[in-house]
């Protein structure tokens, strides 16, 4: 079976605190060290009080230091937020830190709407210079070349790990084009998946990085001992999603006993399809649905995505999910 490694938001569940997340956060990852996850990534995003994990390379040296094998990393950085050069500094810093553990995704959406990315200070239209700005990074982590200016400190030889993250054809066109390891969001985008990994294969460029293309894929898993219990820990997701389209961003809320009377029958469908990439049910159930989406995408690896709201149910899920996919 491929690796199996998480992707977690740092979701600050209904009634606890940024601080509370943030040390649930923690503990999964330990967990998921033993369980024997490949990686343990964290994700950008901003003015969201239901998400903690802002300040991603901080979070990220918070968990890597409460870890010791499992690699940590970024799920992504969105590259149009920051200037390559901060970025550099900070994952080479992380990386001589923790040498040998850390990982940076790359995104290019913003992570956040247009009111909060010019309270980022930056310009709304960064985001065309992210293939530009990709290289610079690979540039600022290489080898100091004769005459270089500006370098990053720690940073300068390192080659700390990039990936693309990706939901459409772009980020599977530019990660083939640089040779480098590529992560597609079918957990909340799956329409491209298919049609993105073909791209991302067909024009790959080898490059020292990988030598051959690397795909990743991400999946929402929800498991329980039955298909029930799993399917009421999974309305903590769909409800979330749901709250997205409505304009109502809020903390990860408790499970219910019924959907149909959350949402309206145009909400269902949109949020079905929007999380048609997930896996929800008892361990047979979950491993039979994550075996077919590898038959159809032969991914090298799937990242696994669940916005449990109970702490004990969201780490039993992770471990019925390892013990499933062994």
């Amino acid at each position: 079976m491929p690796a199996l490694s998480i992707l977690d938001l740092a979701f600050v569940p209904e009634g606890g605190t940024p601080a509370d997340a943030l040390h649930r956060t923690l503990e999964l990852a330990q967990h998921a060290e033993r369980w024997g996850y490949r990686r343990f990534w964290l994700a950008e995003h901003h003015n969201m009080v239901g998400v903690a994990s802002a300040a991603t390379s901080i979070v990220i040296g918070y968990v890597a230091a409460g870890t010791r094998t499992i690699r940590v990393g970024a799920g992504g950085i969105m590259l149009p937020n920051h200037s390559p050069l901060v970025i550099a500094e900070q994952f080479g810093t992380l990386e001589s830190l923790y040498p040998g553990r850390i990982d940076l995704g790359l995104g290019r959406a913003p992570g956040t709407d247009q009111r909060t990315l010019r309270a980022l200070r930056r310009d709304p239209v960064s985001a065309e210079s992210f293939p530009q700005d990709v290289v610079e990074l690979q540039a600022l982590f290489g080898q100091r070349r004769p005459g270089q200016v500006v370098e990053a400190v720690p940073g300068t030889g390192l080659n700390v790990p990039l990936w693309i993250l990706g939901s459409s054809l772009y980020g599977a066109q530019l990660a083939a084009a640089l040779g480098l390891p590529y992560a597609f969001a079918s957990h909340f985008a799956p329409d491209d998946l298919v049609t993105a990994l073909a791209t991302y294969r067909a024009g790959f460029r080898p490059s020292p990085q990988p030598a051959q293309p690397y795909a990743m894929v991400g999946a929402n898993v929800v498991v329980a001992e039955t298909d029930a219990e799993a399917q009421r820990l999974f309305t903590s997701v769909q409800q979330g999603v749901t709250n997205l389209l409505r304009g109502a961003r809020g903390r990860l809320q408790p499970p219910i006993d019924d959907m149909e009377t959350y949402w309206t029958p145009a909400e269902k469908a949109h949020v079905s399809r929007m999380l048609a990439c997930s896996f929800v049910g008892a361990p047979s159930t979950v491993r039979s649905g994550l075996t077919r989406l590898l038959s159809e995408t032969h991914a090298d690896e799937i990242i696994v995505a669940a916005g449990i709201f109970d702490q004990a149910a969201r780490l039993r899920s992770y471990a019925l999910l390892a013990e499933a996919m062994s």
